[in-house]
């Protein structure tokens, strides 16, 4: 499957011999080596004389991921690969300028001796925006990692006033771990009453209250891929705002949900969700774009909002998550993961979006 993306990626090689691949995420994603210091370089002839490049203490490691590639040990990866390009008959080498410093561009200008740099950037995150069968798999075993850790948590109890919000938020990550997560796609927003209206809340020792709002935002790290999924709950009987308000929020994300098709701009996307916030009157607590790409990254391309770029391709995996915040009362997001499919987008977060009332 990686020997196919690199193959991918040579398609899209326009002026160079060679990209040089330096950001350890894109590294993944064209050879599966998981290590913390590796560099690869995708030459435009073939395999045959690309090289990967890691240090001394992944050898073992680099044979079991990396067994279909010539391997480079030394520290310095990147610089190892650039130093060694010319007699590896590259006269024009590509480098990954969105992730490149300028200290690091002159350091790969003194290497390439006899090399010429050109900037080439975008191009495997490009790619990446399209999920193949097996990571399309990988996400989907994420997603129900963390649909079964918020069931257990609901079942046995654990959104009960007088918690506090890091204590459900630990209970909720440790149960993905329980449940085959590697760790979670990030830090759990557990937001309860008026803190649900911060949309980005990181959990505090404030306790459940009867009555409150509560906003989960999680996800399960499975496999190096991400899942993002978003669930406001109320304790005890909801108040009649409160249900108004998910009611809004559920409409909006349903539009959103609904306008994703291959080929859909994704600014017109956006629109299609914000246009419901907003023919509510509430197109000003609608702070955030619609949703992102996920995968490698929990954030990544494309991007869905008002400014944007771009149109949508069939196997793209993205969110999709309005919310609208009330300060000083409390907010409301509804959040999926989704996959852009002819007809109707597959869904991957199947936990329920009826409002519920716990307790």
């Amino acid at each position: 499957m990686t020997a196919e993306r690199r193959a991918a990626l040579r398609a899209l090689l326009d002026g160079v011999d060679a990209l040089l691949v330096t950001d350890l995420v894109n590294v993944r994603y064209l050879t599966g080596f998981t290590g913390s210091n590796a560099a690869l370089l995708v030459h435009a002839d073939g395999d045959a004389a690309s090289r990967f490049c890691t240090d001394g203490r992944y050898t073992t490691q680099a044979a079991r991921e990396v067994p279909d590639l010539d391997t480079v040990v030394d520290r310095g990866s990147a610089l190892a690969l650039a130093r060694q390009a010319h007699g590896w008959g590259v006269r024009t080498l590509g480098f990954e300028s969105g992730h490149v410093t300028v200290d690091g561009h002159t350091a790969l200008d003194e290497a390439a001796e006899g090399v010429a740099l050109a900037r080439a950037p975008g191009l495997v995150e490009q790619l990446r925006q399209v999920k193949d069968a097996t990571e399309l798999a990988t996400l989907r075993t994420a997603c129900a990692v963390a649909d079964a850790a918020l069931a257990d948590l609901v079942a046995a109890g654990g959104l009960a006033p007088g918690r506090t919000e890091r204590e459900v938020a630990l209970d909720l990550e440790n149960r993905m771990r329980g449940h085959g997560a590697e760790g979670v796609s990030f830090e759990t927003i557990l937001a309860a009453g008026r803190h649900s209206a911060i949309p980005h809340h990181s959990p505090t020792d404030a306790e459940l209250r009867r009555g409150d709002l509560v906003k989960l935002d999680f996800g399960a790290l499975v496999g190096g891929y991400h899942s993002d999924m978003t669930r406001t709950v109320v304790l005890g009987p909801a108040a009649g705002w409160q249900r108004e308000l998910y009611a809004l929020v559920a409409s909006a994300q349903q539009a959103g949900c609904e306008a994703l098709a291959p080929g859909a701009d994704v600014v017109a996307v956006d629109a299609a969700s914000r246009g419901v916030v907003e023919d509510a009157g509430h197109g000003d607590e609608f702070p955030h774009g619609l949703g992102h790409g996920v995968g490698l990254q929990i954030h990544e391309a494309p991007w869905l909002g008002r400014n944007s770029s771009g149109t949508l391709a069939a196997g793209t995996a993205v969110t999709v998550e309005p919310g609208v915040y009330l300060e000083g009362r409390g907010g409301v997001r509804i959040e999926d993961t989704l996959v852009v499919r002819d007809g109707a987008p597959e869904l991957l977060t199947l936990t329920t979006k009826e409002l519920l009332e716990i307790g």
